[in-house]
């Protein structure tokens, strides 16, 4: 009865800022780094008076961190009630759970229903685990006097533990101290989640045969989880995190919040099953434009260990500028998205270049990634080979150019976007061999730099990283969203994790 779904996290190349409002655009890159979560049913079958019941039971475990929370799930209005220790919530499952439920209301005809009431009737257990790209394990690396490197990092087992702050001596009231990379853990958590639930219940059917990128399945996913990860968060934000974890890479415009509206209505009563009816009926307008790296082109991404940035008040900082500059700022935007449109069709224009002449495109990649970029245009020597390196420099140059732009907002806003230790880190990588380019991905600020290499070129362009006190991460960009995993040879990569977390 196991249902095993996972999601991937993610890098935001381009469109940091401007996503949040349409109708700017961003290119997402989703990652080979997961969230899974394993649902089956708590109770093995029905006990005999649980008919009668009004409550069913839903346990969440959550091995990384050493949590296990209880819940009482009332199968009338969906609340679900947390009965363990309120230190060990999870407020993205709390949404999901009650919102996925309630989907499956909305869409079930009575016998379904019966089903379905049946099921909840054996309670959930639901178990969540992310891959170590997810969590920042410098200080361990470092603690054990190992060097900077992927290497030390693929030596950790699979699923480790969160480091804990241990400020208690007697080691009570220990809270665990989550230090993340950026790619977006909640989001990913939160879809995983949604997908298992919903394949579990007989909403959604997301086995390889029945999924396929324009699936109306994919697209209920999308919904649920767009709408419990906004709930969970207090605010509607652009969604292109829950977006990437759905449907992999892409181009994304978000959607307008109006959409979740009626998601207001629970909190005044309303009943969970019509204000999910609303939602999935509702005119979801976010646009998804295929996109993924041209072939040969490797993510790489490193954590400078310079501390982290908070999002939400670097946004704040930057909204406040837009009304105290309006003027300014949509110049200063407007170039943007000029910018951003440039470097997605230089890409489009290498992916294109591969699929027409392999040999040639190949050709100038493996060339290019054994040398800097100033000695790129020396490398042309028939017209074919000379488009490929023509749209490489116009990839750095956009590149370049979005990196001074969002400088400049910076600046204006009174926020760190690029900070100096930043540029000076990417400054030096665009000038390394193989690398076409290099930013701050998302919002920006201290938490990570990501670079796009040339052919075999990352393994070098790490060493350098960490010469620089730069770790880089194992995370790669892996266009596929969301996904089922029974039976998928990627379990076996987590089969040891899982079984030593007791899930059958």
């Amino acid at each position: 009865m196991a249902v095993v779904a996972s999601a991937p996290g993610k890098v935001l190349m381009t469109g940091g800022y401007l996503i949040l409002e349409r109708p700017n655009a961003g290119v997402v890159l989703s990652t080979n780094a997961r969230f899974y979560a394993i649902v089956k049913p708590l109770y093995e079958e029905m006990k005999p008076d649980s008919w009668a019941w009004a409550w069913t039971d839903v346990r969440l475990t959550s091995p990384q961190l050493s949590r296990e929370s209880m819940y009482k799930l009332s199968l009338k209005n969906l609340m679900l009630q947390c009965v363990s220790s309120s230190e060990s919530r999870n407020p993205f499952v709390e949404q999901a759970v009650p919102y996925a439920i309630a989907a499956a209301h909305a869409l079930f005809d009575k016998d379904k229903k019966d089903a379905l009431h049946k099921l909840l009737l054996q309670g959930l257990d639901i178990t969540i685990l992310g891959c170590n790209d997810f969590y920042s394990y410098r200080n361990q690396i470092e603690a054990r006097g190992l060097p900077l490197t992927p290497e030390s990092l693929a030596a950790l087992p699979p699923f480790t533990s969160i480091t804990f702050n241990a400020e208690e001596e007697n080691g009570q009231n220990c809270k665990p101290e989550v230090a993340k990379t950026g790619l977006g853990s909640s989001a990913a958590m939160t879809t995983a989640v949604v997908a298992a639930l919903l394949h579990y219940l007989g909403v959604v059917d997301l086995s390889p045969l029945s999924k396929n990128e324009g699936s109306a399945d994919l697209d209920v996913v999308h919904i649920i989880a767009q709408t419990a990860h906004c709930i969970a968060q207090g605010k509607i934000g652009s969604g292109f995190d829950v977006s990437s974890a759905v449907y992999g890479s892409h181009r994304y415009v978000r959607f307008s919040p109006d959409v979740l509206s009626s998601a207001q209505d629970a909190l005044n009563g309303t009943p969970l099953q019509e204000v999910m009816a609303a939602i999935l009926e509702g005119k979801w307008d976010h646009e998804r434009t295929k996109f993924s790296l041209p072939p040969s082109m490797n993510l790489l991404l490193g954590e400078p260990g310079t501390g982290g940035s908070s999002t939400p008040s670097m946004v704040g900082a930057v909204k406040r500028w837009q009304k105290s500059d309006p003027a300014k700022a949509q110049e200063t935007w407007r170039k943007l998205s000029e910018a951003n449109l440039k470097l997605e069709i230089q890409f489009n224009i290498l992916s294109k270049l591969a699929e027409e002449n392999w040999n040639a495109y190949k050709c100038v990649i493996d060339i290019c990634s054994k040398q800097r970029s100033e000695k790129w245009i020396e490398q042309s020597t028939e017209p074919s080979q000379e488009a490929v390196v023509k749209a490489l420099l116009g990839a750095r140059s956009a590149m370049v150019e979005i990196r001074n732009l969002m400088r400049q907002m910076g600046e204006a806003a009174g926020v760190p976007i690029e900070p100096e230790s930043q540029t000076r880190l990417l400054d030096a990588t665009m000038d390394m061999e193989g690398v076409l380019l290099a930013g701050v991905p998302g919002a920006g600020g201290f938490d990570a730099v990501f670079a796009v290499t040339l052919g075999d070129s990352g393994s070098n362009v790490a060493k350098a990283w960490s010469s620089l006190n730069v770790l880089a991460l194992l995370v790669r960009e892996d266009p596929h969203g969301v996904s089922l995993e029974t039976g998928d040879p990627i379990t076996k990569e987590i089969t040891a994790a899982v079984s030593a977390v007791h899930i059958e």
